[in-house]
């Protein structure tokens, strides 16, 4: 797909690897719809540094850690309000998510929730919203961000493993519904950022998960999301991982 043009939506994308690779696509030519619900301000300075760079962009606040039985209503909204802001929604790329130590014997209820909402009810509810109109244009990209410990998981973090882990087999599942002009794809990032709070010794154990020895860089994050956007229309189902070996260290 040729992104000069083409409208992008990116969610959580005010900060850290959403802002990535909205700065990437940018640079490629498309329009960046901003989403963000607490940073609004990143997420206006996002808007502004975009526009400078000669690329169209709007910014569209919503939250999405909500309770059962709103998030499809929420979607359809948030989906109508970028209808009247923007053009038609070629790209979307799932980047939103929650993510926070969870040790098994401390695991509440409203933690699994909160995790299986944000991390894997909400792209599935966006996945489909905006990839109706995708099938119908015969042309369109989805991509999930995936974690490598959905095939990995780490006991500490385990609803969000879970949640990542569902979020890969969406979208396998997305890319035969969405099939043959709609391409789904995830990307599973290894060590790319360092955690809130992460202590030199966290980061040292990080880096021994990988084969690289390293973390990695958050354009390595953004140059995947642009090869599968822009480089081919012939991946579809895949979740590429972007993780310095982790998968099979």
């Amino acid at each position: 797909m040729n992104l000069q043009g083409k409208t992008v939506l990116i969610t959580g994308a005010a900060k850290r690897l959403g802002r990535e690779i909205a700065l990437m696509l940018a640079e490629r030519g498309a329009g960046i719809v901003v989403h963000c619900n607490e940073s609004f301000k990143e997420a206006e300075l996002l808007r502004r540094q975009l526009t400078g760079l000669g690329s169209p962009a709007w910014v569209v606040r919503q939250e999405f850690d909500l309770p059962q039985g709103r998030v499809e209503k929420s979607v359809k909204s948030f989906a109508l309000d970028i209808a009247r802001k923007c053009p038609p929604v070629d790209i979307l790329i799932n980047n939103a998510s929650i993510f926070y130590p969870t040790p098994v014997d401390s695991v509440t209820e409203k933690d699994w929730d909160a995790f299986q909402t944000v991390n894997l009810k909400v792209p599935f509810f966006l996945a489909r919203e905006f990839g109706r109109g995708m099938v119908r244009r015969k042309q369109g990209k989805i991509i999930n961000l995936v974690d490598w410990t959905g095939w990995r998981p780490d006991p500490r973090y385990l609803p969000y493993a879970v949640s990542k882990a569902g979020l890969m087999t969406l979208t396998e599942g997305l890319a035969k519904a969405f099939a043959p002009h709609v391409q789904v794809n995830g990307i599973a990032p290894g060590p790319v950022l360092k955690a809130k709070g992460m202590t030199r010794a966290g980061e040292k154990a990080a880096m021994a998960k990988t084969l690289a020895g390293r973390f990695g860089n958050p354009k390595d994050i953004a140059e995947a999301v642009r090869f599968l956007c822009e480089s081919t229309d012939f991946v579809t189902g895949v979740c590429l991982p972007v993780d310095g070996g982790c998968r099979i260290a």
